[in-house]
Protein backbone atom coordinates (compact mmCIF):
# COMPACT_ATOMS: atom_id res chain seq x y z
CA UNK A 1 0.00 0.00 0.00
CA UNK A 2 2.85 2.49 0.97
CA UNK A 3 4.37 1.21 -2.42
CA UNK A 4 1.39 1.85 -4.63
CA UNK A 5 1.06 5.71 -2.63
CA UNK A 6 4.19 6.94 -3.43
CA UNK A 7 4.31 5.92 -7.05
CA UNK A 8 0.05 6.98 -7.05
CA UNK A 9 0.97 10.23 -6.05
CA UNK A 10 3.21 11.98 -8.88
CA UNK A 11 1.38 10.21 -11.27
CA UNK A 12 -2.13 12.09 -10.40
CA UNK A 13 -0.01 15.39 -9.72
CA UNK A 14 0.78 14.80 -13.35
CA UNK A 15 -2.56 13.68 -14.74
CA UNK A 16 -4.33 16.68 -12.69
CA UNK A 17 -1.73 19.37 -14.10
CA UNK A 18 -3.03 17.87 -17.62
CA UNK A 19 -6.52 17.80 -17.38
CA UNK A 20 -6.58 21.46 -15.78
CA UNK A 21 -4.10 22.50 -18.30
CA UNK A 22 -6.69 20.98 -20.78
CA UNK A 23 -10.01 22.17 -19.56
CA UNK A 24 -8.89 25.68 -18.64
CA UNK A 25 -6.96 26.34 -21.47
CA UNK A 26 -4.03 27.50 -18.32
CA UNK A 27 -0.37 26.82 -17.25
CA UNK A 28 -0.83 25.01 -13.70
CA UNK A 29 0.94 25.55 -10.43
CA UNK A 30 0.39 22.88 -8.02
CA UNK A 31 2.00 23.64 -4.69
CA UNK A 32 1.30 20.05 -2.84
CA UNK A 33 -0.64 16.91 -3.52
CA UNK A 34 -1.04 14.49 -1.18
CA UNK A 35 -2.87 11.26 -1.96
CA UNK A 36 -4.38 8.11 0.23
CA UNK A 37 -4.91 4.97 -1.79
CA UNK A 38 -7.52 3.19 0.43
CA UNK A 39 -10.46 2.64 0.66
CA UNK A 40 -11.49 4.98 -2.02
CA UNK A 41 -8.42 7.64 -3.52
CA UNK A 42 -8.57 10.72 -1.38
CA UNK A 43 -6.19 14.38 -2.68
CA UNK A 44 -5.79 16.97 -0.60
CA UNK A 45 -3.84 19.84 -2.12
CA UNK A 46 -2.25 23.18 -1.39
CA UNK A 47 -1.83 26.56 -3.46
CA UNK A 48 -3.26 25.78 -6.87
CA UNK A 49 -3.18 28.36 -9.41
CA UNK A 50 -4.31 28.57 -13.37
CA UNK A 51 -2.83 30.77 -15.30
CA UNK A 52 -4.41 31.18 -18.57
CA UNK A 53 -1.93 30.71 -21.43
CA UNK A 54 -0.67 33.46 -23.67
CA UNK A 55 -2.33 36.21 -21.64
CA UNK A 56 -0.14 38.52 -19.64
CA UNK A 57 -0.04 41.14 -16.97
CA UNK A 58 -3.35 40.12 -15.40
CA UNK A 59 -4.06 37.91 -12.21
CA UNK A 60 -4.27 34.17 -12.39
CA UNK A 61 -7.46 32.73 -13.96
CA UNK A 62 -8.00 30.50 -10.43
CA UNK A 63 -6.88 30.42 -7.18
CA UNK A 64 -7.22 27.84 -4.27
CA UNK A 65 -5.45 27.77 -1.33
CA UNK A 66 -6.58 24.61 -0.19
CA UNK A 67 -8.64 21.44 -1.61
CA UNK A 68 -9.68 17.91 -0.70
CA UNK A 69 -10.99 15.33 -3.61
CA UNK A 70 -12.70 11.80 -3.46
CA UNK A 71 -12.00 9.42 -6.45
CA UNK A 72 -13.30 6.17 -6.55
CA UNK A 73 -10.79 3.53 -8.10
CA UNK A 74 -13.02 2.33 -11.31
CA UNK A 75 -13.23 6.19 -11.85
CA UNK A 76 -9.37 6.25 -12.39
CA UNK A 77 -8.95 5.15 -15.61
CA UNK A 78 -11.76 5.48 -17.03
CA UNK A 79 -11.65 7.46 -20.54
CA UNK A 80 -12.46 10.59 -18.31
CA UNK A 81 -11.68 11.41 -15.16
CA UNK A 82 -14.96 11.47 -12.50
CA UNK A 83 -14.55 13.27 -9.20
CA UNK A 84 -17.25 12.31 -6.75
CA UNK A 85 -16.31 15.33 -3.98
CA UNK A 86 -13.89 18.04 -4.38
CA UNK A 87 -14.16 20.91 -1.56
CA UNK A 88 -12.26 24.01 -1.76
CA UNK A 89 -10.90 26.89 0.70
CA UNK A 90 -9.86 30.15 -0.52
CA UNK A 91 -11.02 30.09 -3.83
CA UNK A 92 -10.55 32.76 -6.17
CA UNK A 93 -11.56 33.66 -9.72
CA UNK A 94 -9.85 35.98 -11.98
CA UNK A 95 -12.25 36.60 -15.25
CA UNK A 96 -9.69 39.07 -17.09
CA UNK A 97 -10.91 41.36 -19.84
CA UNK A 98 -11.54 40.37 -23.49
CA UNK A 99 -8.34 39.71 -25.44
CA UNK A 100 -6.84 38.65 -28.25
CA UNK A 101 -7.24 34.62 -27.88
CA UNK A 102 -3.62 33.31 -27.77
CA UNK A 103 -2.64 30.02 -29.65
CA UNK A 104 -3.23 26.77 -26.98
CA UNK A 105 -1.32 23.45 -27.34
CA UNK A 106 -3.40 20.79 -25.06
CA UNK A 107 -0.94 18.48 -23.53
CA UNK A 108 -2.98 15.43 -23.43
CA UNK A 109 -5.29 13.21 -25.63
CA UNK A 110 -8.08 14.20 -26.22
CA UNK A 111 -11.10 13.11 -24.13
CA UNK A 112 -14.31 13.30 -22.75
CA UNK A 113 -14.75 16.23 -20.39
CA UNK A 114 -14.02 15.81 -16.35
CA UNK A 115 -16.58 15.51 -14.75
CA UNK A 116 -16.79 16.72 -10.67
CA UNK A 117 -20.21 15.34 -9.03
CA UNK A 118 -20.15 17.89 -6.69
CA UNK A 119 -18.32 20.83 -5.37
CA UNK A 120 -18.59 23.17 -2.93
CA UNK A 121 -16.56 26.24 -1.51
CA UNK A 122 -16.01 28.61 1.20
CA UNK A 123 -14.48 31.84 1.62
CA UNK A 124 -14.49 32.31 -1.88
CA UNK A 125 -14.35 35.68 -4.18
CA UNK A 126 -14.87 36.02 -8.25
CA UNK A 127 -13.22 39.17 -9.81
CA UNK A 128 -14.55 40.37 -13.01
CA UNK A 129 -11.11 43.02 -14.28
CA UNK A 130 -12.10 45.66 -16.87
CA UNK A 131 -10.91 46.36 -19.69
CA UNK A 132 -9.64 50.03 -18.64
CA UNK A 133 -6.33 49.39 -16.35
CA UNK A 134 -7.17 52.34 -14.22
CA UNK A 135 -11.13 51.02 -13.38
CA UNK A 136 -11.18 49.24 -10.37
CA UNK A 137 -12.63 45.33 -10.72
CA UNK A 138 -15.83 44.50 -9.90
CA UNK A 139 -15.65 41.80 -7.38
CA UNK A 140 -18.29 39.14 -5.57
CA UNK A 141 -17.67 37.89 -1.94
CA UNK A 142 -19.15 34.69 -1.87
CA UNK A 143 -19.54 32.81 1.42
CA UNK A 144 -20.38 29.01 0.52
CA UNK A 145 -20.91 27.48 -3.09
CA UNK A 146 -22.75 24.78 -3.82
CA UNK A 147 -22.55 23.02 -7.45
CA UNK A 148 -23.29 20.00 -9.23
CA UNK A 149 -22.08 17.92 -12.34
CA UNK A 150 -19.35 20.00 -13.33
CA UNK A 151 -17.69 20.13 -16.54
CA UNK A 152 -16.47 22.03 -19.20
CA UNK A 153 -18.73 21.09 -22.17
CA UNK A 154 -22.38 21.53 -20.22
CA UNK A 155 -23.63 24.11 -17.73
CA UNK A 156 -23.63 22.90 -13.90
CA UNK A 157 -26.35 23.55 -11.09
CA UNK A 158 -25.48 26.11 -8.84
CA UNK A 159 -26.42 27.16 -5.25
CA UNK A 160 -24.76 30.40 -3.68
CA UNK A 161 -25.28 32.47 -0.36
CA UNK A 162 -23.40 35.38 -0.10
CA UNK A 163 -23.32 38.77 2.15
CA UNK A 164 -23.64 41.84 0.03
CA UNK A 165 -21.52 44.55 1.63
CA UNK A 166 -23.43 47.71 1.19
CA UNK A 167 -26.18 48.10 1.89
CA UNK A 168 -25.60 44.88 4.20
CA UNK A 169 -27.99 42.31 3.20
CA UNK A 170 -27.87 38.19 2.52
CA UNK A 171 -28.12 37.11 -0.68
CA UNK A 172 -29.13 33.10 -2.15
CA UNK A 173 -29.11 32.35 -6.03
CA UNK A 174 -30.00 29.27 -7.61
CA UNK A 175 -28.98 28.52 -11.31
CA UNK A 176 -26.83 27.01 -13.90
CA UNK A 177 -23.27 28.28 -14.79
CA UNK A 178 -21.78 27.20 -17.89
CA UNK A 179 -20.36 25.55 -20.20
CA UNK A 180 -16.92 27.12 -19.31
CA UNK A 181 -15.51 29.50 -22.35
CA UNK A 182 -11.76 28.82 -21.76
CA UNK A 183 -10.60 31.16 -24.25
CA UNK A 184 -12.48 34.19 -23.18
CA UNK A 185 -13.79 33.11 -19.63
CA UNK A 186 -16.29 36.27 -19.79
CA UNK A 187 -18.18 34.73 -22.46
CA UNK A 188 -19.66 31.80 -19.64
CA UNK A 189 -23.22 31.87 -20.01
CA UNK A 190 -24.90 32.17 -16.26
CA UNK A 191 -28.95 31.98 -15.18
CA UNK A 192 -30.63 32.33 -12.02
CA UNK A 193 -33.05 33.35 -9.35
CA UNK A 194 -32.02 35.48 -6.48
CA UNK A 195 -33.54 36.20 -3.34
CA UNK A 196 -32.04 39.05 -1.38
CA UNK A 197 -33.46 39.79 1.96
CA UNK A 198 -33.49 42.45 5.27
CA UNK A 199 -30.99 44.93 3.08
CA UNK A 200 -30.69 47.56 5.37
CA UNK A 201 -30.74 50.87 4.54
CA UNK A 202 -29.98 53.14 7.22
CA UNK A 203 -26.53 52.41 6.48
CA UNK A 204 -27.00 55.11 3.51
CA UNK A 205 -27.38 59.03 5.43
CA UNK A 206 -30.56 60.81 4.62
CA UNK A 207 -32.70 57.09 4.21
CA UNK A 208 -33.95 54.37 6.73
CA UNK A 209 -35.85 50.87 5.53
CA UNK A 210 -35.14 47.40 5.33
CA UNK A 211 -35.29 46.37 1.25
CA UNK A 212 -36.10 42.88 -0.02
CA UNK A 213 -35.61 42.04 -3.56
CA UNK A 214 -36.39 38.80 -5.79
CA UNK A 215 -35.71 38.31 -9.43
CA UNK A 216 -33.89 36.33 -12.17
CA UNK A 217 -30.62 36.85 -14.32
CA UNK A 218 -29.19 35.27 -17.50
CA UNK A 219 -26.37 36.52 -19.73
CA UNK A 220 -22.65 35.30 -19.45
CA UNK A 221 -20.26 36.92 -16.78
CA UNK A 222 -19.37 40.27 -18.68
CA UNK A 223 -22.81 40.94 -19.76
CA UNK A 224 -25.76 40.09 -17.17
CA UNK A 225 -29.74 40.81 -17.53
CA UNK A 226 -31.44 41.12 -14.36
CA UNK A 227 -35.73 41.32 -13.86
CA UNK A 228 -36.61 41.81 -10.49
CA UNK A 229 -38.69 43.41 -8.04
CA UNK A 230 -37.74 45.20 -4.73
CA UNK A 231 -40.25 46.00 -1.46
CA UNK A 232 -39.33 48.75 1.21
CA UNK A 233 -42.47 48.85 4.02
CA UNK A 234 -40.66 51.07 5.80
CA UNK A 235 -38.73 53.41 3.15
CA UNK A 236 -38.39 57.17 5.04
CA UNK A 237 -36.35 59.81 3.65
CA UNK A 238 -34.56 62.41 6.67
CA UNK A 239 -36.61 65.31 5.25
CA UNK A 240 -39.81 64.12 6.83
CA UNK A 241 -39.35 61.14 8.57
CA UNK A 242 -42.52 58.99 7.76
CA UNK A 243 -42.29 55.54 6.25
CA UNK A 244 -44.18 54.41 3.58
CA UNK A 245 -44.48 51.06 1.21
CA UNK A 246 -42.23 51.68 -1.49
CA UNK A 247 -42.72 48.97 -4.61
CA UNK A 248 -40.41 48.78 -7.43
CA UNK A 249 -40.28 46.31 -10.47
CA UNK A 250 -37.01 46.77 -12.83
CA UNK A 251 -34.68 45.64 -15.78
CA UNK A 252 -31.25 46.20 -15.41
CA UNK A 253 -27.98 44.99 -17.65
CA UNK A 254 -24.83 44.56 -15.42
CA UNK A 255 -21.68 45.26 -17.66
CA UNK A 256 -19.02 43.18 -16.32
CA UNK A 257 -16.27 44.33 -18.05
CA UNK A 258 -16.75 47.33 -15.56
CA UNK A 259 -19.15 46.88 -13.25
CA UNK A 260 -21.62 49.68 -14.57
CA UNK A 261 -25.67 48.95 -14.42
CA UNK A 262 -27.94 50.24 -17.01
CA UNK A 263 -30.90 50.31 -15.63
CA UNK A 264 -33.11 50.03 -18.97
CA UNK A 265 -36.27 50.39 -17.01
CA UNK A 266 -37.74 50.91 -13.73
CA UNK A 267 -41.06 51.57 -11.91
CA UNK A 268 -41.68 52.90 -8.01
CA UNK A 269 -45.33 52.89 -6.32
CA UNK A 270 -45.87 54.36 -3.02
CA UNK A 271 -49.62 55.35 -2.02
CA UNK A 272 -51.58 56.48 -4.96
CA UNK A 273 -48.12 57.55 -7.52
CA UNK A 274 -46.11 55.82 -10.11
CA UNK A 275 -42.56 57.14 -11.35
CA UNK A 276 -41.12 55.53 -14.31
CA UNK A 277 -37.33 55.82 -14.75
CA UNK A 278 -33.99 54.71 -16.53
CA UNK A 279 -30.49 55.43 -16.18
CA UNK A 280 -27.31 53.88 -15.06
CA UNK A 281 -25.40 53.23 -12.04
CA UNK A 282 -21.55 53.95 -12.94
CA UNK A 283 -18.14 55.40 -12.46
CA UNK A 284 -17.21 58.44 -13.95
CA UNK A 285 -13.80 59.27 -14.67
CA UNK A 286 -11.74 57.69 -11.89
CA UNK A 287 -13.76 58.00 -9.09
CA UNK A 288 -14.03 55.13 -6.74
CA UNK A 289 -18.06 55.43 -6.23
CA UNK A 290 -20.58 55.13 -8.66
CA UNK A 291 -22.65 58.06 -9.69
CA UNK A 292 -26.77 57.04 -10.37
CA UNK A 293 -28.04 59.14 -12.48
CA UNK A 294 -32.08 58.35 -13.36
CA UNK A 295 -34.30 60.31 -16.01
CA UNK A 296 -37.78 60.08 -14.31
CA UNK A 297 -41.11 60.91 -15.44
CA UNK A 298 -44.50 60.54 -13.34
CA UNK A 299 -47.26 61.04 -15.64
CA UNK A 300 -50.10 60.78 -13.37
CA UNK A 301 -49.37 60.82 -9.68
CA UNK A 302 -50.77 63.01 -6.51
CA UNK A 303 -49.46 65.84 -5.29
CA UNK A 304 -49.55 64.47 -1.62
CA UNK A 305 -47.78 61.66 -2.11
CA UNK A 306 -45.02 63.22 -2.86
CA UNK A 307 -45.44 66.10 0.20
CA UNK A 308 -45.34 63.20 2.48
CA UNK A 309 -42.45 61.27 0.91
CA UNK A 310 -40.47 64.61 1.29
CA UNK A 311 -41.83 67.25 3.81
CA UNK A 312 -42.44 66.69 7.90
CA UNK A 313 -46.13 68.00 8.56
CA UNK A 314 -48.14 65.59 8.53
CA UNK A 315 -50.86 67.67 6.46
CA UNK A 316 -49.72 68.19 2.91
CA UNK A 317 -49.70 71.94 2.18
CA UNK A 318 -52.07 70.43 -1.26
CA UNK A 319 -53.55 67.87 -2.88
CA UNK A 320 -53.97 67.26 -6.63
CA UNK A 321 -53.14 65.11 -9.57
CA UNK A 322 -49.12 65.80 -10.56
CA UNK A 323 -47.10 65.09 -13.96
CA UNK A 324 -43.12 65.19 -13.44
CA UNK A 325 -40.43 64.72 -16.02
CA UNK A 326 -37.06 65.48 -14.33
CA UNK A 327 -33.25 64.45 -13.79
CA UNK A 328 -31.98 63.02 -10.66
CA UNK A 329 -28.31 62.65 -10.11
CA UNK A 330 -26.84 61.39 -6.91
CA UNK A 331 -22.93 62.16 -6.99
CA UNK A 332 -20.18 59.33 -5.30
CA UNK A 333 -19.45 61.88 -2.47
CA UNK A 334 -19.67 61.34 1.46
CA UNK A 335 -22.91 63.39 2.63
CA UNK A 336 -25.93 62.80 3.43
CA UNK A 337 -28.16 61.19 0.60
CA UNK A 338 -30.66 64.10 0.45
CA UNK A 339 -27.72 67.09 0.94
CA UNK A 340 -26.18 65.61 -2.41
CA UNK A 341 -29.31 64.79 -4.71
CA UNK A 342 -29.23 66.82 -7.71
CA UNK A 343 -32.82 67.74 -9.59
CA UNK A 344 -34.05 69.45 -12.08
CA UNK A 345 -36.86 68.87 -13.52
CA UNK A 346 -40.29 70.41 -14.47
CA UNK A 347 -44.38 69.59 -13.51
CA UNK A 348 -47.61 70.54 -13.57
CA UNK A 349 -50.43 69.98 -11.25
CA UNK A 350 -54.33 70.04 -12.10
CA UNK A 351 -57.39 69.37 -9.52
CA UNK A 352 -55.03 71.82 -6.86
CA UNK A 353 -56.57 72.48 -3.67
CA UNK A 354 -54.80 73.80 -0.38
CA UNK A 355 -55.23 72.28 2.68
CA UNK A 356 -54.46 74.61 4.77
CA UNK A 357 -57.42 76.92 5.69
CA UNK A 358 -55.34 80.17 6.01
CA UNK A 359 -53.90 80.00 2.53
CA UNK A 360 -57.03 78.66 0.62
CA UNK A 361 -58.70 81.88 2.61
CA UNK A 362 -55.91 84.14 1.07
CA UNK A 363 -56.36 82.49 -2.36
CA UNK A 364 -60.58 82.70 -2.25
CA UNK A 365 -59.67 86.56 -1.29
CA UNK A 366 -57.50 86.83 -4.66
CA UNK A 367 -59.91 85.17 -6.82
CA UNK A 368 -62.78 87.68 -5.47
CA UNK A 369 -60.53 90.80 -6.34
CA UNK A 370 -58.99 89.48 -9.42
CA UNK A 371 -62.31 89.23 -10.88
CA UNK A 372 -63.30 92.98 -8.91
CA UNK A 373 -66.15 91.21 -6.50
CA UNK A 374 -63.59 91.69 -2.98
CA UNK A 375 -67.26 91.19 -1.38
CA UNK A 376 -68.94 87.72 -3.21
CA UNK A 377 -68.57 85.40 -1.66
CA UNK A 378 -69.92 83.48 -4.03
CA UNK A 379 -66.65 84.28 -6.89
CA UNK A 380 -65.00 81.76 -7.86
CA UNK A 381 -61.77 80.56 -6.47
CA UNK A 382 -60.43 77.39 -8.00
CA UNK A 383 -56.73 76.95 -8.78
CA UNK A 384 -55.59 76.11 -12.28
CA UNK A 385 -52.42 75.68 -14.27
CA UNK A 386 -49.99 75.51 -11.53
CA UNK A 387 -46.86 74.57 -12.58
CA UNK A 388 -43.19 75.41 -13.24
CA UNK A 389 -39.29 74.30 -13.12
CA UNK A 390 -37.15 73.49 -10.15
CA UNK A 391 -34.15 72.19 -9.10
CA UNK A 392 -32.18 70.75 -5.80
CA UNK A 393 -29.25 71.03 -4.31
CA UNK A 394 -28.25 70.83 -0.82
CA UNK A 395 -31.72 69.82 0.53
CA UNK A 396 -33.05 73.08 -0.81
CA UNK A 397 -35.78 73.07 -3.46
CA UNK A 398 -35.32 76.20 -6.15
CA UNK A 399 -38.40 77.13 -8.20
CA UNK A 400 -38.14 78.86 -11.40
CA UNK A 401 -41.22 79.49 -13.35
CA UNK A 402 -43.67 79.05 -10.31
CA UNK A 403 -46.85 79.87 -11.18
CA UNK A 404 -50.63 79.22 -11.00
CA UNK A 405 -54.12 80.90 -11.77
CA UNK A 406 -57.61 81.22 -10.36
CA UNK A 407 -60.47 82.97 -11.47
CA UNK A 408 -59.31 86.62 -11.97
CA UNK A 409 -55.59 86.26 -11.31
CA UNK A 410 -52.36 84.73 -11.56
CA UNK A 411 -49.44 84.56 -9.47
CA UNK A 412 -45.69 84.15 -11.33
CA UNK A 413 -43.01 83.59 -8.56
CA UNK A 414 -39.48 82.29 -7.92
CA UNK A 415 -37.48 81.49 -4.99
CA UNK A 416 -36.63 78.24 -2.80
CA UNK A 417 -38.02 76.69 -0.48
CA UNK A 418 -35.81 74.56 2.42
CA UNK A 419 -36.76 70.61 3.08
CA UNK A 420 -35.14 70.96 6.47
CA UNK A 421 -35.87 74.17 7.82
CA UNK A 422 -39.47 74.44 5.80
CA UNK A 423 -38.98 78.35 5.28
CA UNK A 424 -40.19 79.99 2.28
CA UNK A 425 -38.37 82.55 0.34
CA UNK A 426 -40.67 83.46 -2.69
CA UNK A 427 -41.12 86.79 -4.55
CA UNK A 428 -42.72 87.37 -7.99
CA UNK A 429 -45.81 89.09 -9.54
CA UNK A 430 -49.18 88.83 -9.15
CA UNK A 431 -51.44 90.04 -12.30
CA UNK A 432 -55.45 90.68 -11.57
CA UNK A 433 -57.89 91.07 -14.25
CA UNK A 434 -59.46 93.53 -12.51
CA UNK A 435 -58.07 97.63 -11.95
CA UNK A 436 -56.34 98.45 -8.38
CA UNK A 437 -59.08 100.49 -7.54
CA UNK A 438 -61.62 97.31 -7.99
CA UNK A 439 -59.96 95.06 -5.30
CA UNK A 440 -61.93 97.37 -2.71
CA UNK A 441 -64.97 99.35 -1.90
CA UNK A 442 -66.01 102.20 -0.72
CA UNK A 443 -63.87 104.75 0.25
CA UNK A 444 -60.41 102.65 -0.14
CA UNK A 445 -61.79 102.51 -3.74
CA UNK A 446 -62.10 105.93 -4.63
CA UNK A 447 -58.47 106.63 -2.82
CA UNK A 448 -56.94 104.78 -5.09
CA UNK A 449 -58.46 105.24 -8.25
CA UNK A 450 -55.70 107.65 -9.13
CA UNK A 451 -53.02 105.01 -8.90
CA UNK A 452 -54.39 102.31 -11.36
CA UNK A 453 -52.46 103.49 -14.24
CA UNK A 454 -49.29 103.28 -12.35
CA UNK A 455 -49.87 99.33 -11.82
CA UNK A 456 -51.68 98.71 -14.92
CA UNK A 457 -49.97 96.79 -17.89
CA UNK A 458 -52.00 96.09 -21.03
CA UNK A 459 -55.33 94.12 -19.31
CA UNK A 460 -54.33 93.33 -16.33
CA UNK A 461 -52.92 94.94 -12.71
CA UNK A 462 -49.82 93.89 -12.33
CA UNK A 463 -48.13 93.51 -8.40
CA UNK A 464 -44.94 93.02 -6.62
CA UNK A 465 -45.22 90.34 -3.93
CA UNK A 466 -43.29 88.25 -2.07
CA UNK A 467 -43.99 84.60 0.03
CA UNK A 468 -41.89 84.28 3.27
CA UNK A 469 -42.48 82.40 6.19
CA UNK A 470 -43.04 78.53 6.35
CA UNK A 471 -44.92 75.99 4.86
CA UNK A 472 -47.20 75.74 7.71
CA UNK A 473 -47.52 79.41 8.37
CA UNK A 474 -46.78 81.48 4.84
CA UNK A 475 -47.14 85.26 4.89
CA UNK A 476 -47.93 87.21 2.41
CA UNK A 477 -47.21 90.61 1.36
CA UNK A 478 -46.58 93.27 -1.06
CA UNK A 479 -43.12 94.39 -2.18
CA UNK A 480 -43.49 97.58 -3.32
CA UNK A 481 -39.73 98.68 -2.72
CA UNK A 482 -38.25 95.41 -4.33
CA UNK A 483 -34.36 96.25 -5.24
CA UNK A 484 -33.60 95.71 -8.75
CA UNK A 485 -31.01 92.81 -9.02
CA UNK A 486 -27.77 95.07 -9.85
CA UNK A 487 -29.07 97.34 -7.10
CA UNK A 488 -28.82 93.93 -4.97
CA UNK A 489 -25.51 93.14 -6.13
CA UNK A 490 -24.20 96.44 -5.29
CA UNK A 491 -25.32 96.44 -1.65
CA UNK A 492 -23.92 92.52 -1.58
CA UNK A 493 -20.61 94.59 -2.09
CA UNK A 494 -20.90 97.29 0.49
CA UNK A 495 -20.51 99.33 -2.75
Amino acid sequence: MLYMSRHLDPYLKQQAIIALHDEFHADVDLANLQITAFPRIHAHGTNLVLRQTGKEGVPPLLEIREFDANVRWKDLFAPHWTVNQVRLSGLRIHIPPKGERPHFQPLGKKQLPMIIRELTADDSQLEIIPAKPAALPHVFEIHHLFMRDVRSDKAAEYMVELTNAIPPGEIQAKGTFGPWMADEPGDTPLTGKYDFANANLGVFKGITGTLSSQGEFQGTLDDISVQGKTDIPNFALRTSGKPVALHTEFEATVDGTNGNTILNSVQANWLHTTVLAKGDIAKRSAEPVRTISLSAIVNRGKIEDMMFLAVKAQKPLMTGDVSLRAQIDLPPIHEDMIDRLVLNGQFAVSGAEFTNAKVSEKVETLSRKGLGKPNDEDAGSAVSDLKGKFSMNGAVLEFHQLSFEVPGASVHLQGTYGLDDEQLDFHGNLRLRAKLSQTMTGAKSFLLKPFDPFFRKGNATELPIKVTGTKDKPEFALELHRPKPDEGTKAAKGE
